[in-house]
């Protein structure tokens, strides 16, 4: 599948007023259909990349013909089907590639996860740099930030980009502006999906972890959070606040 026939979402979702678009790109790879994001600026064309599990190549398309320069290469976890790609991903664009440290066992078992699938093992690259909770990553005029939500694995992390956007607030008056704030962004991995959870039968998991995850840390995101999982459709946090048979009466 191509790049231009991929299930990308979103190619530039344009801000209220004509404000700079935030570039954002999904692209499920692999085997198991990893949600992979390309997330840009049009203004600097400096992006990030989300999860590069495999299809590198196609990946680098969607950079190439936005004329991004990738900042930080970011991982919500280490199964393999998330990071496959990575050190094709790096060799690429020379960008560091950031994990948690938690995770960095499980990045290094990969003979055993592929063995797990019965898939071949993809080689691995250095972590250059790692991520923790309210970590910062700044590209261009964005920052995302980590949020530590262990229990599909011990390192998993939650990504949240705030946005705010200018307008103006009055059209007979071009000169007053102000500003709105726009939903944000969580980039979920697989802590939280549309009307699921993470499992937590995989290395590292635990059931306890990701429900004090869910409850303390994604759960205290406004409603109108977009939530994009490590897997399948985008969704809201009040969506599944409301409908998620998981997280009722937490």
């Amino acid at each position: 599948m191509s790049s231009d026939e991929s299930k990308a979402k979103g190619a530039e979702s344009l801000k209220t007023g004509g404000a700079p678009k935030l570039i954002h790109e999904i692209l499920p790879v692999g085997m198991l259909q990893c949600n992979c994001h390309v997330v840009g600026d049009s203004v600097t064309r400096e992006a990030v990349v989300i999860d590069p599990g495999d299809d590198v190549n196609a990946v680098l398309e969607i950079i190439k013909r936005h004329g991004l320069k990738v900042r930080a290469i970011l991982i919500t976890h280490a199964h393999i089907d998330h990071v496959g790609g990575l050190k094709k991903m790096r060799q690429a664009t020379g960008a560091p590639v950031l994990m948690h440290q938690a995770d960095l066992l499980l990045y290094q078992a990969m003979e055993l996860q592929a063995q797990f699938l019965r898939v071949a093992t993809p080689e691995i690259t250095d972590v250059d740099e790692f991520l923790s909770e309210g970590k910062s990553i700044k590209w261009g005029n964005y920052e995302i930030r980590v949020m530590h939500t262990p229990g599909h694995s011990e390192g998993s992390v939650c990504l949240y980009l705030p946005r705010e956007a200018k307008v103006i607030l009055d059209s007979t008056s071009p000169n007053i502006s102000g500003s709105v704030r726009e939903p944000g962004l969580l980039f979920a991995g697989d802590t939280l999906f549309e009307g699921s959870i993470g499992r937590t039968d995989l290395w590292g998991g635990s059931m306890e972890e990701i429900m004090r995850s869910l409850k303390t840390k994604v759960l205290a995101l406004p409603d109108e959070t977009i939530v994009f999982p490590g897997h399948g459709g985008e969704t809201t946090i009040g969506a599944e606040r409301e409908t998620n048979p998981f997280l009722q009466g937490i």
